[in-house]
């Protein structure tokens, strides 16, 4: 499916397909082109009428790819993820939105719904100074959208973690294993893609293409610099949901060792007692305890009783219990 927005003589219309006429030098048309579940007549559009490398066509066709940033004679290409909700899910999926960005347009590529794209189409639509200042402006527009729907995802990384901290030291009932491991991959994934696309970025707000003004660096420098803030959270989160893990195993060690350790008294106690009853148990002629054969059995209970007690005193004199 194909999204065609049109900014000519002051007006912003919508239009049904792309007119070659607009690719030639110095047209006074601005357009952005939004393909959506890429196919083979769209594999034709980038290749024949935008004449985009085979490369960088290849790859927009391609569902996963890793952020990047490629400058080729006329346009630049880039590759950036943007955050896709889960619904009801906890976590997030990263979707890769392509761009192709030359001296008057815009075409992304994508092959699910992009809130930051569907949202910017609309506005642009509606409001025909925002691409009469060219398809630049609307990339900035896109990618800033795209980052900031990061935030409200990190934020609810931290909230997570909260709760995982709280069952790990003040619930010892709950076994927490599963939302570590859950959490630690969605930071994972968090920081494999806002990294490079940090340093994507970067190279917008450094002024290393002639596509991007001078101006609108500085606009690129601001996005930069939230990228920066989340790659920092997600390295600090990374380091907490590892320590969460190292505490949770340490803890359920101590656990089994005090459980141990009271198992193993408790054997130490009946031992004894195992010995006694068994020796008196012996087919032999043993001392005769004082009040006859008919109290010897509450003698022996007598002093398993004063064993068991004695015994445990001194397990908790050296602080064993």
């Amino acid at each position: 499916m194909i999204n065609v927005l049109v900014h000519e003589n002051g007006a912003t219309r919508r239009a049904q397909a792309v007119d070659p006429e607009w690719l030639r030098p110095n047209s006074p048309v601005v357009f952005w082109v939004d393909i959506v579940e890429p196919e083979d007549a769209e594999r034709v559009l980038l290749s024949d009428t935008f004449h985009f490398h085979e490369l960088a066509v290849e790859d927009a066709m391609s569902k996963v790819h890793h952020p990047k940033i490629e400058s080729y004679d006329t346009y630049l290409y880039l590759i950036l993820h943007g955050i896709r909700h889960r619904g009801d899910r906890k976590g997030f999926e990263t979707q890769d939105v392509d761009f192709f960005l030359g001296p008057n347009y815009l075409v992304t590529v994508r092959h699910a719904e992009s809130t930051s794209v569907d949202e910017e189409m609309r506005i642009c639509a509606s409001h025909p100074d925002l691409m009469a200042n060219g398809p630049a402006n609307v990339l900035h527009r896109i990618v800033d959208k795209m980052v900031d729907h990061y935030r409200p995802e990190v934020d609810a990384i931290e909230e997570r973690l909260e709760k995982i901290e709280h069952a790990v030291f003040e619930e010892p009932g709950v076994n927490p294993l599963k939302s570590i491991l859950g959490i630690k991959r969605d930071i994972s994934s968090l920081r494999r893609v806002s990294l490079p696309q940090r340093d994507a970025i970067g190279r917008l707000a450094r002024r290393e293409f002639p596509q991007i003004a001078d101006a609108l660096a500085y606009r690129f420098r601001d996005v930069f610099d939230n990228l920066v803030r989340i790659t920092d959270e997600a390295a600090f989160f990374q380091d907490r949901v590892t320590g969460l893990l190292d505490a949770y195993l340490s803890t359920q060690s101590n656990r089994l060792n005090q459980v141990m350790k009271v198992l193993t008294v408790i054997a130490t106690v009946f031992m004894v007692l195992t010995v006694l009853t068994g020796m008196y148990g012996m087919n032999v002629q043993l001392p005769h305890f004082p009040g006859g054969p008919h109290v010897q059995f509450w003698w022996v209970i007598g002093i398993m009783a004063v064993l068991s007690a004695g015994m445990l005193w001194i397990f908790r004199r050296v602080n064993w219990l």
